[in-house]
C-alpha cells in the first residue's frame, strides 16, 4: 500500500476490500491479508479526515 495515498483512493479501495471479504470465499489468509490492509487504510482515512478537521477550525479562526 503506497504511504501517499489520496483519502478517496483509499476510501475507495477500502470499499472493494469489503466487497471481496462479504463474498466469504477467500481463503483465511487472503482474507486476513485484506482485512490488515483495510485496517491500515481506515486509519489512514482517519488521519486524514482529522488534518482536515483541523485545517478547517484553523482557517475558521483565523477569519
Amino acid at each position: 500500500m503506497k504511504e501517499d495515498i489520496s483519502f478517496t483512493k483509499a476510501l475507495n479501495r477500502l470499499k472493494e476490500i469489503t466487497e471481496e471479504l462479504d463474498k466469504g470465499d477467500l481463503e483465511l489468509e487472503e482474507a486476513l491479508k485484506l482485512y490488515e490492509e483495510g485496517v491500515k487504510l481506515h486509519k489512514k482515512c482517519l488521519s486524514k479526515l482529522e488534518s482536515a478537521k483541523l485545517k478547517f477550525e484553523e482557517l475558521n479562526k483565523e477569519s
